[in-house]
C-alpha cells in the first residue's frame, strides 16, 4: 500500500507553531490549492509538519507564500461541542518546499546549519 500525496499552492494565513508537552515542534498551515479543470475551483487543505519540517516552515513561510507539500493523507477522529463525531483530513508532510521566489517583503536566508544531513535542500 502506498499513502502519499503532493500538493502546491498558498498559505491562506500564517503558521501555527506550537510544541506538545514532551517539546516536539509542530507547524500548521493550510494551503489554497487551485484545480485546473472545468469551473476553476480552489480546496483548502490542513497540513501538519513535525520537528525540523515544523521549524523550517515555521521561519521561512507566511500568508501568500507558495509551497509544495509532500507527505501522507491522514484522518483524525474527534467531537465537537455538541458531542458530535467529526472526522477531519489532513497531510503530514515530510517535506514543504518553496513554490515561488523570494518574497521582497521577507528575506530568505538559508545556511547549511539550518540543514540537517538527512534534508534536500529546499529550493
Amino acid at each position: 500500500m502506498l499513502n502519499e500525496i503532493i500538493i502546491m499552492g498558498r498559505l491562506t494565513k500564517d503558521t501555527e507553531y506550537r510544541t506538545t508537552n514532551n517539546g516536539t515542534a509542530v507547524t500548521s498551515f493550510t494551503l489554497a490549492v487551485d484545480r485546473d479543470f472545468g469551473d476553476k475551483q480552489t480546496d483548502f487543505i490542513d497540513c501538519v509538519a513535525w520537528r525540523q519540517t515544523a521549524e523550517f516552515v515555521k521561519k521561512y513561510f507566511a500568508k501568500g507564500r507558495a509551497a509544495a507539500v509532500k507527505g501522507s493523507l491522514q484522518s483524525r477522529k474527534w467531537q465537537d461541542k455538541d458531542g458530535n463525531n467529526r472526522v477531519s483530513w489532513e497531510v503530514v508532510a515530510d517535506g514543504v518546499y518553496f513554490a515561488d521566489s523570494k518574497p521582497a517583503n521577507k528575506p530568505v536566508d538559508i545556511t547549511v546549519e539550518d540543514l540537517d544531513d538527512e534534508e534536500e535542500l529546499p529550493f
